[in-house]
């Protein structure tokens, strides 16, 4: 078994299968051993989990909830493009974090380090990445957060 395979078994994390995307584009494209991850929403099993804005619809630590389960989805695309091997995973290069909130909300990178904080969890420094955090006045389906990602792969 492979080291992020058992941090992410000890850590009592369950990886879903890829999302099928909701519009006209891949769920990732991987370029000269870059893996680009397209936004991925906090949906499990098909369904959006956190909607509205984040500070007056959903409360702070329920987007931090949100931007975790859009960084297992982030995963989940690792996963599939990989073939299920850890082997050829590198590591993180930069996270792109959108959070649903008013214009008065200035909490983001709170909100997104719920994602920042469950790669370096699993995946140690070679989690540790670059990254934006910034408030959008409504995202996609009224999901909460949308993260995506750049991953450098073996």
């Amino acid at each position: 078994m492979h080291i992020f395979e058992k941090k992410i078994k000890d850590l009592g994390i369950i990886i879903p299968e890829l999302s099928v995307p909701v519009a006209n584009y891949l769920p990732y494209k991987i370029i000269n051993n870059i893996l680009y991850v397209s936004g991925q929403a906090p949906i499990v099993d098909g369904k959006i989990l956190f909607k509205g804005k984040v500070g007056k619809d959903i409360s702070i630590a329920e987007g931090i909830e949100a931007s975790k389960i859009c960084c297992l989805n982030i995963i989940a695309a690792i996963k599939h493009a990989t073939d299920s091997n850890w082997g050829k995973f590198g590591e993180f290069i930069k996270l792109g974090g959108f959070v649903n909130s008013d214009v008065d909300f200035t909490d983001q990178p709170k909100i997104i380090n719920g994602a920042s904080d469950l790669l370096v969890n699993i995946f140690g420094n070679k989690g540790k990445h670059t990254r934006f955090a910034v408030g959008s006045n409504s995202l996609p389906l009224n999901i909460a957060v949308e993260i995506d990602a750049v991953i450098k792969l073996q």
